[in-house]
Parts: C-alpha cells; structure tokens; sequence
C-alpha cells in the first residue's frame, strides 16, 4: 500500500495497446528526465494489460467497447496510489472523457501533446503528413483537434495496404516488416507535399524515426512522455518546497 509521501507524482501508465509501445512509452519517459541517480526519475505504475478489447474494431462496431476494461485497469492505477493517468494509445483516446470522468483523475492527452509538439516544431502553416490507425484516422482524432493544420493523409490503398499491415507486422514483432511497409507509406506522404511526418499510432516510432524516414518527425508517444515528466517533476518540487527543513 502506498503512503501519500510514495505517490507524489506518481504516474498510472494504462499500457498494453500494444505492449511493445508502452515499453517504448516508459523509455521515453526515462530519456526525456533529467537524473542522475535513480531517485530522479519518474515514478510510474504500469497497467500492461493486452487483453483489452481491440480499439479499431470497437471504433467500427465489430466488436466490443474497450472502456469497461479501460477503467478497471484505471481504478487498479487510481486504488494503487496514481495520481495522474495517461494511455500510450492514440486510438484509445477515442474514449479519453469518459475514461476520465470514470475515474476522476486527471489525464494527459496524447493527441493534444502531439499537436502542441508539432506547432511548436513546424508552425501552424506547415503542411504535416499523418500516419495513424484506420480508427484514428476516420474519427478525425487529429484532424478535428487541428483543423489550423494542413493534413496529408494515407489513400485508402495506402491504408489498407501499408498503414495497417506495418502496424499490425509491429504488433506481431515482425519490426522490419513494419518498418518497410510504414516507411512506403511515408514516401507517399512526403510525394503529396507533406513537410513533416507525424507518428499518430504508437506502434509507428518503433520502426520509422529521423533514422529512415523521408521527412522529419513528431513522435506523439515522446511528446507524451515529455509531458509527463514535466508533470511529475512539478508535483515532486512543490510537495518538496513545502516540506520542513
């Protein structure tokens, strides 16, 4: 059971979807903090839970909603100290409000650090290509929370026959598989005039980065992790500044 002084900063991680992309999430959050010592470093509660529902299909109505299972793992974060929630899942963000209206904690939005990331790298009057799961794409998880933004997106083709074989070749570990197929679809992107690619599916930067990719990126799963630093580092220095002696 953990004390109030333990859970100062303390961040619930809502992993599994997929877990490859939350060990990457934790990774990124270890490289973006500023430690020399082990106690510097974030604290996280991770919830790697695969068995969730498959959000792309609940999104399609070909099967179950994943938010049931979504707030159990979140009340198991919440009952086990988390004072902040976030999900390494773009698609999963499909159901963010009522996640968080469930479990009256605060959550960080990973679409939103996303965005934010790729303004502050590009501008608002760039033109930004997207690559992202069928779900993301036809909710407009994206596109409707930037309308500002010029979108290049994936042609049905190059959704059916890059963008979600790669994604689901990362799923199953087969990375250069992924990485070969995800990187086609970024050339396409790149040929219709996008000027910087962001990675709006957490399985993508395991594969494509600044190392193979044709254009710059915006990793969402990196701007998360930013984020959370940032968050638990303030919740740690104010509890500290407050604190006798």
């Amino acid at each position: 059971m953990s004390t109030a002084q333990d859970s100062v900063g303390l961040v619930g991680v809502l992993g599994g979807m997929g877990p490859l992309a939350t060990i990457d999430f934790m990774h990124k959050v270890i490289a973006a903090t500023d430690a020399t010592r082990d106690q510097d470093h974030v604290p996280l509660l991770v919830a790697s839970i695969p068995q969730m529902p498959d959000r792309g299909a609940a999104f399609r109505g070909d099967g179950p909603s994943p938010l049931a299972a979504m707030v159990a793992n979140g009340v198991r974060l919440r009952a086990a100290g988390a004072r902040l929630i976030v999900m390494p899942c773009n698609t999963a963000h499909l159901w963010f409000e009522a996640l968080q209206g469930a479990l009256d904690l605060p959550m960080l939005h990973l679409v939103d650090a996303a965005i934010d990331a790729a303004v502050e790298s590009i501008g608002n009057d760039a033109t930004l290509g997207l690559l992202c799961t069928d779900a993301t794409l036809a909710s407009g998880l994206y596109v409707k929370r930037a309308p500002q933004i010029e979108w290049v997106v994936p042609t049905r083709a190059e959704m059916q026959e890059q963008v979600m074989p790669g994604i689901a070749a990362v799923k199953a570990g087969e990375l250069a598989r992924g990485s070969e197929l995800l990187a086609h679809a970024a050339l396409a992107l790149a040929q219709r005039g996008a000027q910087a690619l962001l990675l709006g599916c957490t399985e993508v930067p395991l594969v494509l980065g600044p190392h193979n990719a044709p254009l710059p990126v915006i990793d969402a799963t990196a701007a998360l992790a930013r984020r959370v630093v940032a968050w638990s580092v303030a919740q740690r220095e104010r509890v500290a500044a407050l604190s006798p002696g």
